[in-house]
C-alpha cells in the first residue's frame, strides 16, 4: 500500500488507517475474535495505522489493540488519545482533562494496556477549555523527550488552538470528522493544517456508517447503538439525509463501486487527507481498502461535489457541540 507522510516531522503511514473504536464501543455488540482477525487482516493488506483511545470502552479498546498487535509491533503505527474522563462525546457525560499531570498519567496507562514501549502518535482527544493548550502540549512534548511518544496530534481543535499548540511543539496530525456529509473543515481547518505542514486524519469518513447506504430506517440501529442519540440519525434529519445518500449511490453505480468506496475515494482524492474508516468485520475492511484502487476523474469529483455539497447533511454532528473546540 502506498505510504503517506503525516506532517513534516517524518511520520509515514499507510494511505488509509483503521479506526478501532467500534470494536469495543458505541456500535452494537462486540465480537473480540472477529475484531482481532480484522486487525490482523488490515496488517496483511498493508494498513499500518491503528487508531484507538483510552476513552473507548473505556480502556478496553486499547487492550484489544494491544492483544492484536502482539508479535507484530514492528508492522504497526499505534495512534491513541487521552483527555476524556468518565465518558466520551456525550456518551456518559464525561469531562475533559488536559492538565499536565493527567497527560503523564494517561500516557503511562495507555502504554501498559497496549503492551508497547512507545506510542507512535499521541493525540489530545479534545481540547480542555480550562487548561491553556500550551500547558497540555508542553506535557505532551515532555513525553516525546522521554521516548514514550514519537509524534503529537490534536483532535477537533480550532485553527487558533492549532497554531498555539504548534508553536510549543510540532503537531504532526489533526484528527476531525470529515466526509461527504461533514465538509465544514474545508473552510478553515484544512487550509490551516496545509499552511503549517500538519497531516489531516479524517475520522468517521463514512458518516458513522450512513454513507454506506445500508441504513434505511432508524430501527435498523441496534438498541445500544450510540448513533440513536445523534441528531443526524433522528426524525426528519434521517429522512433528509437518505436523499443525500441516494444521490451518492447513483454516482457509485455508474462507477461500478459501492457508496462507501466512492465516499472513501473522494476523501483520498483530497490533498493531504488520510481517512481512518472504522469497522469490526473483515468483509467491510476489504471493501474499504478496495477504494484505494478507484480513480476519480475531475468530472467524477464535480458530480460528487454537486450531489453532496457542504452543508447538505441535516442535523448537527453531536447533540452537545461543547466537546468541540471553536
Amino acid at each position: 500500500m502506498e505510504p503517506r507522510r503525516l506532517g513534516k516531522q517524518g511520520l509515514t503511514v499507510s494511505a488509509m488507517g483503521l479506526g478501532c473504536m467500534g470494536m469495543s464501543d458505541a456500535y452494537g455488540p462486540a465480537d473480540e475474535s472477529e475484531s482481532v482477525a480484522t486487525i490482523h487482516r488490515a496488517l496483511d493488506l498493508g494498513i499500518n495505522l491503528l487508531d484507538t483511545s483510552d476513552a473507548y470502552g473505556p480502556f478496553t479498546n486499547e487492550e484489544l489493540v494491544g492483544k492484536a498487535i502482539r508479535g507484530r509491533r514492528d508492522e504497526v503505527r499505534v495512534a491513541t488519545k487521552f483527555g476524556f474522563v468518565g465518558g466520551t462525546d456525550g456518551r456518559g457525560g464525561g469531562s475533559i482533562d488536559g492538565r499536565p499531570e493527567h497527560v503523564r498519567e494517561a500516557c503511562d496507562g495507555s502504554l501498559q494496556r497496549l503492551g508497547v514501549d512507545h506510542i507512535d502518535l499521541y493525540y489530545q482527544h479534545r481540547v480542555d477549555p480550562a487548561v491553556p493548550i500550551e500547558e497540555t502540549v508542553g506535557a505532551m512534548a515532555e513525553l516525546v523527550r522521554q521516548g514514550k511518544v514519537r509524534y503529537l496530534g490534536l483532535c477537533e481543535a480550532a485553527p487558533a488552538t492549532i497554531r498555539r499548540a504548534h508553536a510549543v511543539h510540532p503537531i504532526s496530525a489533526l484528527q476531525t470528522e470529515y466526509s461527504l456529509w461533514s465538509r465544514d473543515p474545508e473552510d478553515e481547518l484544512i487550509p490551516t493544517v496545509r499552511e503549517l505542514g500538519i497531516g489531516y486524519v479524517a475520522y468517521s469518513p463514512l458518516g458513522r456508517g450512513f454513507l454506506t447506504g445500508q441504513l434505511r430506517r432508524f430501527e435498523d440501529l441496534p438498541e445500544d447503538d450510540w448513533r440513536r442519540h445523534r441528531p443526524r440519525f433522528q426524525g426528519e434529519n434521517f429522512q433528509k439525509n437518505l436523499e443525500l445518500v441516494d444521490r451518492v449511490k447513483e454516482i457509485a453505480a455508474t462507477k461500478g463501486v459501492t457508496p462507501a468506496q466512492l465516499a472513501l475515494a473522494w476523501l483520498l482524492a483530497q490533498e493531504g487527507v488520510l481517512p481512518i474508516p472504522g469497522t469490526k468485520r473483515r468483509k467491510n475492511l476489504e471493501e474499504n481498502v478496495a477504494a484505494l484502487g478507484i480513480n476519480l476523474t475531475p468530472e467524477d469529483l464535480h458530480r460528487i461535489n454537486e450531489a453532496a455539497p457542504k452543508g447538505a447533511a441535516s442535523g448537527g454532528r453531536y447533540e452537545d457541540m461543547s466537546v468541540v473546540d471553536r
